[in-house]
């Protein structure tokens, strides 16, 4: 998933079809919204990194395990954490539940209780699943009890038992685990024309035990889990499937902004070509790749890379997927900072160093390698960091605030690490993605991104 930042992700990929949509038949048109929910600025650039460094040693690690809705989106900012929260309800009657939105991740999980009266659980604190009458586990014996892991020693499976439940255990790279039952649910849901629709048997883990700093620590705060959004088939937006276009949508509105504007996440195909055009603007398209070793991520194709202009003398095949599954570039929701490969890095680094035109902070500020103090500058300006994209006319500019944060008073940072050679592959967090609309358009393998339609998302 991606608590923010330190899941590792044990995820079984295998066909899904169990999807289905009640109350009435959508159309090609309609879409599902959902605000993506951010609170206050980040309080502590050095918690952020650190949650950060984990998440990306988790992911790292997991790509070598072989074992149109909107929503509102909301940001955990003010938990010290740079995750983007989606409220979603689930049960019957619904229970509102906040879940970390992650690209990086398929497995849809909540925090679950067992109580009967529950006068020790604040209202949204975890889903009581025996407070709704749609609750059910996936039985031990059902086909899609394979598509989780388990417990080890796995425990017995009684096929006589009417009441012998599927059992999982998901760990992440740092040693967290959650546990529970591989269940199913009824999800409420709102379409684009105000229709309510319901989601029947919603596949999903029903944690009744968390532990390890990816599921309880700092980062996770404000969170009661994940709604995995990767490319895999137990993913949120792959159980929708083809009835809502087989895509999905996102724009992550400028967190530094008080009070913070709304994101929303979207489920369907109402951006196309034409609706695009239409409304004034055009998205650009890059084509996702596959890596046959992680079918989860959403890997995107950089060519070159600038600053203000000046293409960087970087070896193309830096930006490549090995036979080992090594390299590639991921596009992540859950993961904050961008973090590239060393060696291109280290050019970028020097090329920032070489251009920018403000006092610099001698030696590691926060565990960023170039800050700058503004003090005295009235406007101050950075260089221009671009990258350019597999595809036509597929540019990435974005502004300087999505890669420069005020780490300390009238002091700001490069917020990019380095991830070193052979080690794992090049991330574009959240933060640089901020005030872009990126739709990820599994039909045609490509994703579409736009600087002018997020007012229009």
């Amino acid at each position: 998933m991606a608590s923010l930042f330190s899941l590792s992700l044990h995820i079984f990929l295998f066909l899904l079809t169990f999807t289905h949509l009640c109350n009435s038949k959508t159309t090609n048109k309609e879409y599902l919204k959902f605000p993506l929910l951010h609170k206050d600025p980040i309080s502590s650039p050095a918690q952020l990194l650190s949650s950060d460094t984990h998440r990306l040693s988790a992911l790292f690690s997991a790509l070598h395990d072989h074992r149109a809705v909107k929503f509102p989106v909301i940001s955990g900012a003010s938990t010290g954490s740079g995750q983007y929260f989606v409220d979603l309800r689930i049960g019957s009657p619904p229970q509102s539940l906040f879940l970390v939105a992650d690209t990086g991740s398929d497995l849809v999980w909540v925090k679950c209780s067992a109580c009967r009266n529950c006068s020790n659980h604040s209202p949204g604190s975890a889903f009581l699943a025996r407070h709704s009458s749609t609750f059910s586990p996936h039985h031990c014996y059902d086909p899609k009890c394979s598509l989780v892991p388990h417990p080890r020693p796995a425990p017995r499976c009684n096929l006589t038992r009417l009441h012998s439940p599927c059992r999982y255990e998901y760990s992440y790279a740092d040693g967290s685990i959650t546990s529970g039952f591989f269940s199913k649910e009824t999800t409420s849901l709102k379409t684009s024309s105000g229709r309510e629709a319901k989601l029947r048997n919603l596949a999903f883990g029903c944690g009744f035990g968390t532990s390890g700093p990816s599921v309880t620590g700092a980062s996770f705060n404000g969170a009661q889990g994940v709604m995995g959004l990767g490319k895999g088939s137990i993913s949120f937006p792959s159980q929708l499937g083809r009835q809502f276009g087989n895509k999905f949508s996102y724009c992550l509105l400028d967190y530094t902004i008080s009070p913070p504007p709304t994101s929303y996440l979207t489920i369907g195909g109402f951006q196309n070509d034409n609706v695009s055009i239409s409304k004034g603007f055009k998205m650009s398209y890059t084509p996702l790749l596959t890596n046959p070793l992680s079918t989860t991520f959403y890997y995107i194709s950089i060519t070159s890379v600038y600053v203000s202009g000046a293409k960087l003398p970087v070896n193309p095949s830096v930006w490549s997927i090995d036979e080992l599954g090594n390299g590639g570039t991921v596009i992540d929701s859950g993961t904050t900072l961008t973090f590239l490969v060393e060696p291109a890095y280290r050019q970028v680094l020097a090329e920032f160093r070489r251009r920018v035109k403000l006092p610099l902070v001698e030696g590691p500020t926060l565990g960023f390698d170039l800050c700058v103090n503004i003090s005295g500058a009235f406007r101050p300006s950075f260089p221009k960091l671009s990258f350019r994209l597999a595809g036509k006319s597929a540019m990435f500019s974005p502004p300087s605030r999505n890669y420069f944060i005020e780490a300390a008073d009238r002091v700001f940072c490069l917020a990019i690490q380095p991830v070193k050679p052979d080690s794992g592959f090049s991330v574009i967090g959240n933060l640089m993605q901020q005030g872009y609309l990126l739709e990820f358009d599994k039909d045609r393998s490509r994703l579409g991104f736009s600087r002018r339609g997020c007012a229009s998302s």
